[in-house]
């Protein structure tokens, strides 16, 4: 029922269309973590059609790619993802690998990312779990209104509710992913809309409501994260080093800008001149 409600309901994104190979479903799941659609979207069409392969992206500078991921957040995944393009020229000669270890082993390529590569880039049945997908499993299967913290368990219990048909598995695995971030939210779910609500074990239980911990809303204004946007967003706008004066417009608070000045540099995400001045990374 999921996989048919799909049919009709599913968003119309880019990376999902026909003739999207598993380079251009990479790039997307890189760029969706902790990333809404709809920022995403326009920086996937302008990488794809700049970096349409890995090799592409191998050859480019650190700086061009930290400038064309613009405002995503969690600028250390373009760096990562220009590091997986390398191993993949390196150990693939340019083509994305099929298998579910050998992407695993690609840097910054995790279990989820892997599995999805391999299911929506190559069609193969894998269970793909994410956040949605385990907030869907926990409300339909085990009757709780969230899914709380990611078990060993949550792989077998998706794995468990794919159909047979290797196709329709494939279909199933982004389905659920597509019912969760729809239908099944977080917060107050659209059960109405839902096409496994009469067996839902959450709705037949009553909708009882979470018992554990509330769920920790990550905040953003004055954190480190939104100076080293800012000191980044200097950086990118710049042609030429930047001297330790202009960084300092960035941000008032002189010790929090130096701690994530250090966090960059760190990261690899900043560079430092002989003469004392400031760039993205050559």
């Amino acid at each position: 029922m999921i996989v048919d409600w799909y049919a009709t309901a599913a968003r119309d994104l880019p990376w999902r269309r026909p003739g999207v190979d598993a380079w251009a479903v990479l790039v997307s799941e890189v760029m969706l973590q902790q990333t809404p659609v709809a920022r995403v979207e326009p920086v996937w069409r302008d990488w794809t059609v700049r970096w349409p392969a890995p090799a592409d992206l191998a050859a480019a500078t650190p700086a061009d790619v930290i400038r064309a991921w613009g405002k995503l957040g969690y600028p250390r995944r373009a760096l990562r993802l220009r590091e997986a393009a390398a191993a993949i020229v390196e150990r693939h000669g340019g083509v994305v690998p099929r298998g579910v270890p050998e992407l695993e082993a690609l840097p910054g390529v995790g279990t989820y990312t892997a599995r999805a590569v391999a299911c929506f880039g190559y069609g193969s049945p894998q269970p793909v779990v994410d956040t949605n997908v385990r907030r869907v499993v926990a409300r339909l299967v085990h009757g709780r209104a969230e899914a709380g913290n990611a078990r060993s368990a949550d792989l077998a219990d998706i794995g468990a509710l794919a159909p047979a048909d290797a196709g329709r598995a494939v279909r199933f695995s982004v389905a659920t992913m597509e019912l969760g971030a729809l239908v099944c939210v977080a917060g107050t779910p659209r059960c109405a809309a839902c096409p496994v609500r009469n067996e839902c074990a959450w709705r037949l239980a009553g909708c009882p409501p979470h018992a554990g911990p509330p769920r920790r809303v990550q905040k953003f204004s004055g954190t480190d994260r939104q100076v080293r946007g800012r000191l980044l967003d200097v950086l990118r706008s710049a042609r030429h080093p930047v001297t330790a004066e202009e960084l300092d417009t960035a941000w008032t608070d002189p010790v929090q800008r130096a701690r994530c000045v250090d966090s960059l540099l760190t990261d690899g995400l900043v560079e430092q001149t002989p003469d004392g001045c400031f760039r993205l990374p050559h």
